[in-house]
């Protein structure tokens, strides 16, 4: 009777509190940012051998996730596609998407793949997932928008779901674009609110749609083109952020309107005028342990880094 209360008590003030602690810090590390955690942001993607060559070159660069800004694979075949990736990257692999407008028609099974996926990591996403949509992962937030190409008021779930995150990394991922934040010959199919609601946020803004890759410097206003700074570390905040499109996943290359490309907000431009290879922008977050340090680069399948950037969030 005595060994047995002896081990009650070793239960009671023992055992369970290290179950408690342990369980705690479980819950607390999911939102802590893994030593030189890297995501890799592509677009327009399709199912040829240059879509293969790139997530081929994301395996190579030894990345942990993929956020993709739609259009998958133009043949309105989610299986195919999802094969193409379990092909190279694998079924497990944390594959996060934003509809496109060609991925519209057999959207359904598109997002049944993609939580399917979703399910077999520790992400946790509210909403309509890849439309309207909010996702934490390994402490990075990422709201996965169809602005422009399916469902309304992006703006207002975009500014509601921001004001509620105390992430030190947020994301904004949609398709398509307005004329004045791409370089090719695309025209206004978002509207202004989606990007301002992101760069109050501090969210960095990852789009596609365009078939190129471009950058803009940080802005402090995206709606009159307000550049903030032209520094290559770019110090992102509540009010201050960039955008990028990454439209170089496989499917096309396209030629740049001179115009648009020589506006002074855009840091980088690359597109079939430079040569243009297909691939994706690297970012590393947690660099070297500082967690509000990122190091990005864009590479293609052919091995040409054009653009290469630091950024610091002082966003909290």
């Amino acid at each position: 009777m005595k060994t047995r209360k002896i081990l009650i008590l070793i239960l009671l003030f023992v055992l369970i509190p290290i179950l408690i602690t342990y369980q705690f810090f479980e819950i607390k590390n999911k939102s802590i940012i893994p030593l030189n955690f890297k995501v890799a942001f592509i677009g327009d993607q399709g199912l040829n051998d240059n879509s293969r060559n790139v997530l081929q070159l994301i395996k190579d660069e030894d990345t942990d996730m993929v956020l993709h800004q739609g259009d998958f694979d133009y043949q309105n075949d989610p299986d195919e596609w999802d094969q193409q990736i379990n092909d190279i990257l694998g079924p497990d692999f944390p594959y996060f998407a934003s509809i496109g407008n060609h991925d519209v028609a057999a959207w359904d099974d598109y997002q049944q793949k993609l939580e399917v996926r979703l399910n077999k990591t520790d992400a946790k996403c509210v909403g309509n997932l890849g439309v309207k949509s909010a996702c934490t992962y390994k402490g990075i937030f990422l709201i996965i928008s169809g602005a422009g190409t399916k469902d309304l008021n992006h703006d207002s779930y975009i500014r509601e779901q921001l004001a509620k995150d105390k992430s030190i990394w947020r994301i904004c991922s949609w398709h398509k674009n307005q004329g004045l934040m791409q370089v090719g010959h695309k025209q206004d199919e978002v509207g202004w609110e989606p990007y301002e609601e992101c760069r109050k946020g501090g969210a960095i803004i990852a789009t596609g749609h365009e078939h190129s890759y471009s950058r803009t410097h940080l802005m402090d206003n995206f709606k009159t083109q307000n550049i903030d700074s032209t520094s290559n570390i770019l110090h992102i905040e509540k009010g201050k952020t960039f955008a990028f499109v990454s439209g170089l996943g496989g499917y096309s290359i396209r030629v740049q309107n001179d115009e648009l490309a020589a506006n002074d907000w855009w840091a980088t431009v690359y597109t079939s005028d430079q040569n243009a290879s297909y691939g994706a922008l690297f970012c590393i977050f947690n660099e070297n342990g500082i967690k509000n340090k990122a190091h990005c680069y864009f590479k293609d399948i052919d091995g040409n880094i054009p653009d290469e950037f630091d950024i610091v969030s002082n966003v909290r």
